[in-house]
């Protein structure tokens, strides 16, 4: 059966036909709470805008779930921490709407500075008055920019194509950047005091909330024209509305409001204030690109790949090409170390050589540390909860990288200290080719190589002669297919270790049971099948 998707809202076409191949696609109205909640019973990802809330009482409905997607930027409508908690990724689309939303802010400045929308309100009852809406030039005026992400990086680039000057206040940005996009950065007061007009592009925290307030507002270049199409709240509206109304602000381009939907405000009152429903991300781009987006990040994630854009996962961003296939072996590598620890470890180093440590390969980290506890929770893991889970347990999970060594030139370990006071290690390296191969090259000391692919099992004994065949007879006799054998010793007479690879799983008295009858020291097995 294939993973169900649940689209609860609208989406793109082209980003259902993303979707209808692997899984089977099904469709809810996510207002429709009671048939959301059925629905998503079955449902191993769910889709929604922002019109359908997904909150801890639907996480709860949903006992098969592995991501909620938002096709759109924001996540007020999902529950972050309920997902996290249960393992759950949430996934949006960054970047879905900058482009949209960066023309928006456009459109307001300029629509502010012509007086646009109340001389067209005018006209379409009759009223010819073109003295009444003289404008204002935007040519040679002082734009300050407050936000320099990426929305205000895209606003300032189309403005300053106006014959503006650019300053901007954003104290997360180093001034050598700013420069290399014409902009001069300056504090939040020397704005205010030095701009004809003022764009908005914050994200909205508990540090932006009412950043543009009464005492700001007070110290304002005379005339100037201010534009929020960024996050409600960042400007307090009856603030606004009160220098409006006392000529300080000559006007405001207002696409968003502390409360949505919002039908009543101050600052409707006026007609030098254009005022839109929160249209920043409401063009058929941008709502396609979201779709798209959401629709191949819900595909990686329910195919077990590392999905750059979930936001509740604690490395994100793109993951590079030469890093990527090492994902899989990192995880397993986390599999097959708990497996030969025979428990949890007090404290692990993920050690990580070769040219590949000139990319970020902290993502490797994380896919290690999923490894670890993958066979020994009851829960789902997954790169959301893996580091949670650690945390829980009091278990450090470090990273180290090495350049090149002679040895190898790929080599990923897993080394552990054990409560007991045991180390422990794991090592692999990717071979690419035809088709990736991942391979344990060395397991607590012995060298070995052998696929790290398929139910692995792991024994300690003496070296001496008959070995090999009694676990081969005791195995065939219980009906379970050898498909790959390894001896590893340090010495003839001294400990030994055999790694096999088996065609099934083992229950647990299968294996105590072949481990007595050679006199093993221990026995353990690693699935390292991929999910």
């Amino acid at each position: 059966m294939n993973p169900v998707v649940l689209i609860a809202e609208e989406l793109a076409p082209a980003a259902i036909e993303v979707l209808a191949h692997d899984f089977d696609v099904r469709h809810v109205d996510g207002t429709d709470r009671p048939a959301l909640l059925s629905a998503l019973s079955e449902a191993d990802a769910v889709i929604v805008r922002s019109a359908t809330h997904i909150d801890a009482e639907a996480i709860a409905a949903a006992p098969r779930l592995k991501v909620v997607a938002r096709a759109g930027v924001g996540l007020d409508n999902v529950e972050v921490p309920a997902a996290t908690t249960r393992g759950v990724m949430v996934v949006n689309a960054p970047t879905s709407n900058i482009v949209s939303a960066a023309e928006q802010a456009v459109a307001l400045l300029l629509a502010v500075a012509r007086n646009t929308a109340s001389a067209s309100a005018a006209l379409k009852v009759g009223e010819w008055k073109r003295s009444k809406y003289t404008g204002v030039e935007v040519q040679g005026k002082t734009v300050g920019v407050v936000g320099l992400g990426r929305i205000g990086v895209l606003f300032a680039q189309r403005i300053a194509a106006f014959g503006t000057r650019l300053i901007a206040y954003d104290p997360y940005i180093q001034p050598a950047r700013a420069a290399q996009l014409g902009v001069r950065l300056v504090g939040l007061d020397e704005l205010l005091r030095q701009s004809d007009f003022i764009s908005i592009h914050l994200p909205k925290t508990s540090e932006t909330v009412g950043l543009i307030g009464e005492k700001e507002l007070a110290i304002v270049k005379p005339g100037v024209r201010i534009i929020n199409a960024a996050r409600g709240g960042l400007v307090d509206e009856q603030a606004l509305a009160d220098a409006i109304a006392e000529g300080r602000v000559a006007g405001a381009g207002v696409d968003v409001y502390a409360k949505e939907p919002c039908t009543s405000s101050p600052l409707f009152a006026f007609d030098n204030v254009v005022a839109t429903p929160h249209l920043g991300a409401s063009t058929h781009e941008a709502q396609d690109k979201a779709g798209l987006a959401v629709a191949r990040s819900v595909k990686l994630a329910l195919q077990g790949e590392f999905v750059p854009d979930a936001v509740n996962v604690q490395t994100g961003g793109v993951v590079a090409e030469d890093v990527r296939p090492l994902l899989p072996l990192a995880e397993k590598l986390g599999r097959a170390f708990t497996a030969v620890a025979g428990g949890i470890a007090a404290s692990v180093t993920v050690d990580v050589r070769g040219e590949v440590v000139s990319n970020d390969v902290s993502v490797l980290k994380l896919a290690a540390t999923k490894g670890l506890f993958s066979s020994v929770v009851e829960e789902q893991v997954t790169y959301v909860n893996a580091p949670h889970l650690a945390a829980e347990r009091g278990v450090e999970v470090s990273l180290v990288t090495r350049p090149e060594t002679a040895e190898e030139a790929l080599l990923v370990t897993i080394r552990g200290a054990l409560p007991d006071g045991r180390t422990v290690s794991v090592s692999g390296t990717s071979i690419t080719g035809v088709r990736e191969v991942n391979k344990l090259t060395e397991v607590d000391g012995f060298d070995v190589e052998i696929g790290a692919e398929g139910i692995l099992v792991f024994l300690r004994y003496a070296d001496r002669p008959g070995v090999v065949g009694a676990v081969g007879t005791l195995f065939g006799e219980a009906g379970v297919n050898i498909a790959a054998m390894q001896v590893a010793r340090r010495e003839a007479g001294g400990e030994t270790l055999m790694t096999l690879t088996v065609d099934q799983a083992l229950g647990a008295d299968l294996l105590t049971s072949v481990a007595e009858s050679v006199g093993a020291t221990s026995a353990s097995a690693a699935d390292l099948r991929e999910e």
